[in-house]
């Protein structure tokens, strides 16, 4: 990805040391935060608190604290109802999942576990708080799910989701994140804590079968009875994650032909092919690391992943193999908005600031409000939650879309079922997502789309998410006049974190990542290739720029 790829890129991951996973259990068990050291706090970015134990950054305290601030805060905000806690596959997801109970327990939390000890997409805790708070109004259900999403097999991650289902916003997070360094600064005084055998029999922890309930509600959002007709041969790799128990069972309980390429779970996730960067990283939208379900395009009519903790997606197609992130996004809002008759006639897209113009293009098509947002889910959740947003979708293959009745499914990324709606159009228009894709380039204009992935310090991040227009001076990109320089998104006037500069037939955004140590420069060109490339490069200059002038 961009100038900064690795050369094991797309190879094997045994071509690179493994994960030490007795090691990386013994470094968060045993390592202590400083919390006195910015780098070892607790921090929210765009999805919860992520961290690497050998780092001093996601330890046994930070959970412990993290949860101890999660319950701090329910009480102050009057939540009193369960909270439903999941985990993916991650190695230290289980012993994190371990110090959350003792914490929720010792706290008199009503805690919902997994059936069976069982993995749980983030999707389907969203899906659970959202039914148990359907026409409540007092006793509401809130949620955590143990997870650092797609990242390397040594992160950790922690998030929180309040009452609305989804990711949590700023004036939340903020909350929880203070609390938390505080606790660890006071070496955890604060934190009520009791044995994880004794929090496991707690009277306040209760299993809950997401895995049953999240597939039951299925068909309210996905037309299966047209999947069976076409009789299409489906194909399935969990990557490791969250939902590997998950597909099976969809198959059987709707009858469909799907065959899931490995249901093997690996901490070390050593069946998986190298990142851009050299790393193992379960990226569904990479064709890096999608390379063993790539390999099998033509063995299914179609085929898809899903991340670690399964809310994102990848799609592969006989047509076009791996689609990218934007392509597919912009297949599914077409179809969608062409086979939902009962979505509210005002429904809008959600899309955040790097995502493709594309679908600016069809939202004007289509008649349809569009609603461009910063980088993070937390922007759709009130949309979702009410109808007025049928969509929201994320550049990096994350997305989710309201019921075929037009109500919230989740309000937190769902890969599951934008995977499974590939399936659908498939078999109600004929063609597969990327025929469908090439038609509507043809009709719409086809941009041409890159990103450049570099590593960046704190202080790099801070300074790249602090520009602004009048650190701006150029007039042109790539020979067009300027039409917009943004530091704030045109759906909401949040800021973007970074900045977007737009002329008729190409854009560029720079912005540091919530989740990792690097910065982002995403391109797109309606005119090709060459003119792709020469926007690439006038924005890397002015990133450079920023740079070197701190």
């Amino acid at each position: 990805m961009g100038s900064h790829t690795s050369p094991l890129a797309g190879k094997p991951a045994t071509c690179a040391p493994l994960l030490d996973v007795p090691a990386l259990l013994g470094a968060y068990a045993d390592l202590r935060p400083d919390a006195a050291e910015p780098s070892q706090r607790v921090a929210f970015g765009t999805s919860g608190h992520r961290g690497v134990p050998f780092e001093r950054n996601f330890n046994a305290w930070h959970v412990l604290a993290v949860c101890q601030a999660v319950c701090d805060y329910r009480r102050g905000a009057g939540i009193d109802g369960p909270l439903f806690l999941g985990i993916d596959t991650h190695a230290l997801s289980r012993p994190a999942f371990e110090h959350a109970l003792e914490v929720l327990a010792a706290n008199g939390v009503h805690t919902m576990i997994a059936a069976r000890d069982d993995f749980t997409p983030t999707p389907a805790v969203s899906h659970a708080i959202l039914v148990f708070n359907r026409d409540r109004t007092s006793g509401l259900a809130d949620g955590i799910v143990i997870t650092p999403s797609h990242n390397p097999p040594d992160s950790g991650g922690i998030k929180y989701n309040p009452p609305n289902g989804g990711p949590a916003d700023t004036d939340v997070t903020r909350v929880i994140q203070e609390r938390a360094n505080v606790l660890l600064a006071d070496a955890l005084a604060g934190v009520r804590r009791m044995p994880f055998a004794q929090a496991r029999r707690a009277s306040t922890t209760h299993q809950h079968d997401y895995r049953e309930n999240y597939i039951a509600d299925l068909p309210s959002v996905i037309d299966f009875d047209a999947i069976r007709a076409a009789a299409l041969h489906l194909g399935v790799d969990p990557l490791g994650g969250a939902g590997v128990h998950y597909w099976a069972r969809i198959a059987e309980a709707q009858r469909l032909d799907l065959t899931v390429v490995s249901g093997r779970v690996d901490p070390t996730f050593a069946f998986m092919s190298l990142d851009w960067d050299g790393k193992v990283r379960m990226d569904p939208s990479s064709s890096h690391a999608m390379q063993r379900l790539i390999g099998l395009r033509n063995d299914y009519d179609v085929a898809f992943a899903c991340d670690t903790d399964h809310d994102r997606h990848g799609i592969v197609t006989r047509s076009a193999g791996l689609l990218p992130a934007n392509h597919y996004l912009a297949v599914m809002i077409d179809y969608l908005f062409g086979h939902r008759p009962q979505w509210r006639a005002d429904a809008g897209i959600g899309k955040t600031a790097v995502s493709t113009a594309l679908i600016d293009r069809i939202a004007a098509r289509l008649q349809r409000h569009l609603v461009e947002v910063p980088v993070g889910f937390k922007w759709f959740v009130a949309g979702l939650v009410d109808g007025s947003l049928g969509v929201g979708v994320e550049e990096s293959a994350g997305a989710s879309f309201v019921r075929r009745d037009g109500s919230a499914w989740t309000t937190d990324k769902d890969g599951i079922v934008p995977a499974l709606l590939a399936a659908e159009l498939t078999a109600r228009l004929g063609q597969d997502p990327g025929e469908r894709y090439r038609a509507l380039t043809r009709e719409l204009g086809e941009p041409f789309a890159s990103r450049i992935d570099a590593p960046a310090t704190a202080a790099q991040k801070k300074t790249l998410s602090n520009l602004s227009p009048a650190q701006v001076t150029r007039m042109q990109l790539a020979g067009e006049p300027v039409l917009h320089v943004l530091d704030r998104a045109p759906g909401n006037g949040a800021a973007l974190g970074g900045i977007k500069v737009v002329a008729e037939h190409g854009w560029f955004a720079a912005r540091p990542s919530g989740t990792e140590d690097i910065y982002k420069i995403y391109a797109e060109s309606f005119r090709g290739p060459e003119h792709l490339e020469s926007v690439l490069e006038e924005a890397q200059a002015m990133v450079d720029a920023a740079l070197a002038a701190g």
